[in-house]
């Protein structure tokens, strides 16, 4: 049984369902503050655990798994979730790896990356984007400047998908985070504008 944590209005049109990433659980600080910030523009958002990291919390220190094994997984919280209207499917890091992997099968409204890991830090030759490629889905991928998984130089030169948004925050780090004294922007800041983003492109998929 998939057990949910929800932010936002219940009569919301769309639903934004979100996974965690390799190591953090679906209530961290920063799932939880990326969460409000989406159900403040008037998203209901769904988060949801793989069951390794659920197991975590019985004391069981399993390591992440390959993203392709926890495919059923994400597919299984879509069936219980049942959502009503509109439903963007998404994560944070691996989380989003995971639904970009499932998209274009399960053919949600729309797909939203947070943080995407476009290679592990320091290995910019082992990459994640053969499947993005080809991608049909409406993606929107949200990433700092300073993400040690994929910068902009990284990223410019990566066959994506026409289907796909890059959308960056100036000297954002992997959870979106910038350093206030450099860019001028804190963390609340860069997840509004976030928000307004995912707000602006999930009206224009339609």
């Amino acid at each position: 049984m998939t057990d949910f944590l929800f932010d936002g209005p219940e009569d919301a049109s769309t639903t934004i369902l979100l996974a965690h990433g390799a190591g953090a659980p679906m209530d961290s600080a920063s799932m939880t503050a990326t969460a409000k910030a989406l159900a403040a523009t008037g998203f209901r958002v769904a988060r949801f655990e793989f069951a390794y990291m659920a197991a975590r919390r019985t004391g069981q220190r399993k390591p992440p798994p390959r993203a392709e094994s926890v495919q059923p997984e994400y597919r299984a919280a879509i069936a219980a979730l049942r959502a009503k209207g509109r439903l963007i499917i998404g994560g944070k890091s691996m989380g989003g790896r995971v639904a970009s992997m499932i998209a274009d099968d399960v053919k949600p409204a729309g797909l939203l990356c947070l943080g995407y890991p476009f290679h592990p830090p320091d290995k910019p030759e082992q990459l994640r984007t053969a499947h993005l490629a080809g991608l049909k889905t409406p993606t929107l991928i949200v990433q700092g400047t300073r993400d040690p998984f994929g910068t902009p130089d990284d990223v410019a030169g990566y066959p994506l998908s026409k289907a796909i948004e890059v959308f960056w925050l100036e000297d954002g780090d992997h959870d979106l985070k910038p350093r206030k004294s450099v860019s001028g922007f804190s963390a609340a800041d860069h997840l509004k504008t976030m928000a307004d983003r995912v707000q602006a492109w999930s009206t224009s998929i339609g």
